[in-house]
């Protein structure tokens, strides 16, 4: 049976073309071999392709070797090194990942033998890193110390009462744990911070977290973006991209909107979960990663597998733990912390500095349902930042949809028009009533403007507020 897994990829830096021409000669039965002419060519081979080992000639332009050296080591710390030398005692014996030291005139044999020895350490170093891992898992339900805050979880506001507390609680208990989790709620709920957290938190804290958006992208598209694309041409023959179930093995891979995956897709992405195995685009090179997959979908799960959406063997691999990450409507008591959260991230991208959000501002956000959740009060509130003349953010600046929704003191009749029930001359009241305080609220109490906007008199506008019992909030100011 022939053996369709890919070559082993090395890089040949530095030297004259024609040497590297006569190294790939040497080591191209054994090793894909790609050429780069100095460090930045080499940074830009090694950011598309999974090389494992270095082989380098010692005169390069640009940077000093062990400079070199030590940027390659930081960006990709794996990836052995073979040094191709003049003199070896010349070499630093500190050089990162260093392997062997070839001395010129180099033979055949010995180069292909050192660079074979570099590329089985390297199998070996990741061979270690997963039995580590592997260690880490089987060790963590044992551990017997208090429960501590976790760095990652930090960064989602809640307060103690909210509705958040009971989601990081359980988040905290599968972050340790070495599962597919699924992620279920409305767009711009959080869910990729809340993704980002469990990465934080876990055994894989260490390596690297990826993320993708399926929604919108054609199948040709995501499969590339995860898989990669061995691209077979002339000159490179081991040219390609990596996809991010490459570029996160050992990490985790957040994708959004994975019921927008295609089924075919979705079966690759199952079999990878099952036997930590997949295949680039052209097919035929099986590779391994060892990922931790978390979804997101903003449908019903229920929903999705009834109309096919969800192949359902992939729904159940991929949702061992599903998580429900609540609406901002279900949040109110987070909703201050939030919006002030949200000032203080608007401010820092655009350089201009208030000193708070007005409590009467803050109470129409509660009294909002904020069907857009957290992006919606980003975006009101960047808004509000880019308009502020003062150093608070008044109820004022906010936009005409908030104001007229439910406020906090409105009398009972608001609420029978909420749920649209009552005579029509009482809920028509309601709305009038609504947009008298929003109509106030937006001019800062101003009863001059306020009556010739609405084109009422100041007697008249008086008389509908002592009506409906209409009065500025503690925090409002009444002008004349």
């Amino acid at each position: 049976m022939k053996d369709t897994a890919p070559l082993p990829t090395v890089l040949l830096l530095g030297g004259r073309a024609g040497e590297r021409d006569a190294m790939e000669g040497a080591l191209s039965k054994a090793f894909a071999c790609l050429h780069a002419a100095d460090f930045d060519d080499a940074c830009r081979v090694m950011s598309d392709s999974f090389v494992q080992v270095v082989v380098c000639l010692s005169d390069l332009p640009g940077l000093s070797c062990q400079e070199g050296y030590r940027h390659l080591y930081q960006q990709w710390p794996e990836t052995m090194l073979v040094i191709v030398a003049q003199d070896a005692e010349a070499v630093p014996i500190d050089t990162p990942n260093l392997q062997q030291i070839v001395s010129r005139p180099w033979s055949n044999s010995l180069l292909l033998h050192a660079v074979k020895r570099a590329s089985k350490a390297f199998v070996l170093a990741r061979e270690n890193d997963r039995l580590a891992l592997e260690l880490k898992c089987f060790a963590a339900p044992r551990r017997n110390n208090s429960r501590r805050d976790i760095p990652g979880f930090d960064g989602i506001l809640r307060t103690s009462g909210s509705v958040m507390a009971d989601l990081v609680a359980s988040a905290r208990q599968y972050a340790s744990f070495d599962v597919p989790i699924l992620l279920v709620g409305e767009p711009g709920t959080g869910k990729t911070e809340l993704a980002r957290a469990i990465h934080d938190s876990s055994l894989r804290s260490d390596r690297p977290f990826y993320s993708l958006d399926l929604v919108g992208l054609s199948e040709p598209a995501a499969a590339r973006a995860l898989f990669g694309q061995r691209k077979v041409g002339s000159g490179d023959p081991a040219m390609g991209r990596h996809g991010l179930v490459r570029k996160a093995d050992r990490g985790t891979l957040y994708l959004a909107g994975i019921d927008a995956l295609s089924h075919p897709l979705q079966q690759r992405l199952l079999r990878l979960l099952r036997e930590g195995v997949f295949e680039t685009e052209d097919g035929t090179e099986p590779e391994q990663s060892m990922i931790r997959l978390i979804a997101s979908t903003s449908g019903v799960p229920d929903d999705l597998l009834a109309r096919g959406a969800f192949d359902q063997a992939f729904y159940y691999a991929v949702s061992t733990a599903e998580l429900a990450v609540p609406p901002l409507r279900s949040r109110k008591s987070d909703i201050p912390l939030l919006a002030r959260s949200a000032l203080d991230a608007a401010m820092q991208a655009h350089g201009k500095t208030v000193q708070a959000i007005s409590e009467d501002a803050l109470e129409f956000f509660m009294a909002y349902n904020w069907p857009g959740n957290l992006r919606e009060m980003n975006n009101e509130i960047t808004r509000m930042l880019i308009h502020a003349q003062e150093t608070v953010l008044g109820a004022d600046l906010i936009s005409r949809k908030i104001l007229q929704a439910d406020p906090v003191q409105l009398d009972h009749v608001s609420g029978r028009i909420i749920a649209e029930t009552g005579p029509l001359k009482d809920r028509i009241e309601a709305l009038e009533a609504r947009i008298l305080r929003e109509t106030l609220t937006r001019q800062r109490w101003n009863k001059s403007r306020s009556a010739a906007e609405l084109g009422l008199s100041r007697v008249g506008l008086r008389a509908k507020l002592e009506r409906y019992g209409i009065s500025p909030n503690q925090n409002e100011k009444e002008e004349a």
